[in-house]
């Protein structure tokens, strides 16, 4: 695809007045961030404060209409079906297959444009009305393109059944015939209806012969006298050859053109009676000149049709480029062209920056669908499928989802744990673990901390805990805490914490030897920090009170080393002895210590005597 050769379209923010203020913005990955600033015109600020605006301009509008969900949600499987099966199927069956993928995506198009539909008569709203009609315009035409590249490209029917599928093209997109035949049918005399001959004239433009000779027949049926005519007119239509060599009058069929209201509708029919074995490479001639014959200098092509001129001429390449500009949203491009690459067509177009076009329109589409609150995770399938730029894409967009909730973020880390994208798992842990603990919830916190891997907040989040116990005496989230297994080893202070848990636990069971050995490591051990010593001697008490002798005499000796180091290396050993509550725990330490160690040497030397 070149570089654009026309100009933007002129985008207008409603509320903003660039005439007055300056304007400044801010470039996202699916919309731009403008604001007024305080300056004029003229570069000088006017001195008075006054209120600015800031607006969130958006390319993908359409990804906000709720209606247009089934769209998005539907064709997203189907594009997961067409990536799976890539390498099933070969030849006829292959093409078969990809006619059908096709067909499906029309039938969401079509099922999405009926549902416009009912919500556009439905509603009292006339600006809704109005937004919902423009929406069923656009998923008509969207249709209409689709399938004429269904046919020219992806099923590539030659001559003979090109016609047949150009008939059943038209006689689909072009609905007028069907409202008029059902207001001549529902009248009391349909063949006296002032639209009768009108729809006889449009089943024949249209091939449709047999409802041709239907309506007929009620009208010979209605007319006696006339049988015989009627009976001649049958019979031409039903030996009518299709397709055979026909040489229809062009000026004739022209002369229609208020019944067949578009030029390609008038192609199709000009086909029909005239060249009914056209192949595929005629019809750009064919096309031109029956636009050219149809529009007659009177007025100018629309877009839409210089869309359907580019695929008659089979100018693939064209068509997305000119859908790309026309159409709101990327949907269209991007799953037409990616059916296109399946169909082997694209394969050697490749863009001036270095990615192909269907990567290119995917990045797109998937990125637009990154800016909805809830389509973003259709995005992320879509960005796998792009085997250049997607991870890339990928990464810079699931940074930016808001982790509003717990569940959001569980979702957003399992997506990115799946594709092994390490930065991302440890950024969206930190965050919601910094989110936890400023609201509090150390548990949480702590459970985040862990699944990022994080050493440093693991162990602030720890002295959070061990701070709580000291002010309350018990601990939070004992089930996380008790089942810490091998996650405690992330850094010395969780690990202290895991096992000073289970130093309560052992106790609260009374195993009262396992919880003094368990106790005396970690003092000993030097992972405990220092400002939790005297709250680990303090434990100590109950044990050196116990009926049982506890602690060895070895043992008892380690607990009077650590309570000398902590009374004599404290830096405010002063402050320290001037505290009475301190000062009485060290005196009651030392004195149930002293009786421990008399007890134990008595009982020693029992048992060494017996």
């Amino acid at each position: 695809m070149d570089e654009p050769d026309t100009e933007p379209p002129l985008v207008v923010v409603p509320g903003a007045d660039p005439s007055a203020r300056q304007l400044c913005f801010a470039w996202g990955p699916a919309e731009v961030l403008v604001c007024e600033t305080l300056f004029g015109r003229a570069g000088t600020g006017d001195g008075a404060p006054s209120s600015s605006h800031v607006f969130v301009v958006r390319r993908d509008q359409d990804i906000y209409i709720h209606t247009l969900r089934k769209l998005f949600n539907e064709s997203h499987g189907i594009f997961m079906g067409l990536q799976r099966s890539e390498e099933e199927l070969a030849g006829k069956s292959r093409k078969a297959q990809l006619v059908q993928v096709s067909k499906n995506y029309r039938s969401v198009i079509r099922a999405c444009m009926e549902d416009m539909h009912q919500a556009a008569v439905s509603t009292r709203d006339p600006a809704l009305q109005g937004q919902y009609s423009t929406q069923v315009s656009i998923l008509s035409a969207m249709e209409l393109i689709w399938n004429l590249c269904e046919i020219l490209f992806v099923e590539a029917a030659t001559a003979g059944p090109l016609l047949l599928r150009l008939l059943d093209w038209v006689r689909l997109h072009v609905c007028d015939v069907d409202s008029m035949v059902r207001e001549v049918l529902s009248s009391e005399s349909p063949s006296k209806h002032k639209l009768f001959w009108n729809v006889v004239d449009v089943f024949v433009l249209q091939g449709r012969m047999d409802e041709a000779r239907h309506l007929l027949s009620k009208e010979a049926n209605a007319n006696p006298a006339s049988m015989n005519m009627y009976k001649i007119l049958d019979d031409l239509m039903k030996k009518m050859p299709v397709p055979s060599i026909l040489l229809g009058d062009e000026d004739a069929i022209l002369e229609k053109k208020e019944l067949m209201t578009t030029w390609y509708h008038f192609l199709v029919t000009r086909l029909l009676y005239s060249h009914p074995t056209v192949k595929p490479m005629e019809l750009r001639f064919y096309a031109q000149s029956s636009m050219d014959l149809f529009l007659g200098g009177e007025s100018s092509p629309e877009p839409l049709d210089m869309i359907l001129m580019a695929a008659f001429e089979f100018e693939m390449h064209q068509v997305i480029k000119e859908c790309s500009i026309v159409l709101s949203n990327w949907w269209f491009v991007a799953h037409l062209t990616d059916l296109l690459d399946h169909c082997k067509l694209l394969q050697s177009h490749n863009l001036y920056f270095g990615s192909n076009m269907r990567e290119f329109l995917l990045l797109e589409y998937a990125s637009g669908l990154f800016s909805h609150h809830s389509l973003w995770q259709l995005g992320v399938d879509y960005f796998d499928h792009c085997p250049e730029f997607g991870r890339v894409y990928l990464e810079l967009h699931i940074e930016r989802i808001p982790l509003s909730t717990e569940q959001k973020a569980l979702k957003v880390l399992r997506i990115c744990e799946q594709r092994q994208m390490h930065e991302q798992v440890r950024s969206i842990c930190k965050i919601m673990a910094m989110k936890a603990l400023r609201n509090n919830r150390l548990g949480s916190a702590l459970s985040w901390s862990i699944r990022a891997k994080d050493a440093a907040f693991a162990t602030l989040i720890s002295d959070r805990f061990l701070k709580d116990y000291c002010e309350k005496g018990c601990f939070s989230d004992l089930d996380l805490i008790d089942n810490l297994g091998p996650s405690m080893l992330l850094s010395d202070r969780l690990t202290f914490l895991g096992k000073y848990r289970e130093f309560h636990r052992l106790y609260g069971e009374k195993r009262f030897a396992e919880a003094a050995r368990l106790l005396l490591t970690l003092m000993t051990a030097h992972i405990a920090p220092c400002s939790f010593w005297m709250t680990l001697l303090t434990d100590a008490l109950p044990l050196l009170e116990q009926k049982e002798v506890i602690f060895s005499a070895e043992q008892t000796y380690e607990l009077m080393r650590c309570l000398e180091d902590l009374t004599a290396g404290n830096p405010d050993k002063q402050k320290f002895q001037d505290d009475d509550v301190e000062t009485t725990k060290v005196e009651m330490l030392r004195l149930a210590l002293a009786r421990n160690l008399a007890r134990v040497i008595v009982k020693e030397g029992t048992v060494e005597g017996s």
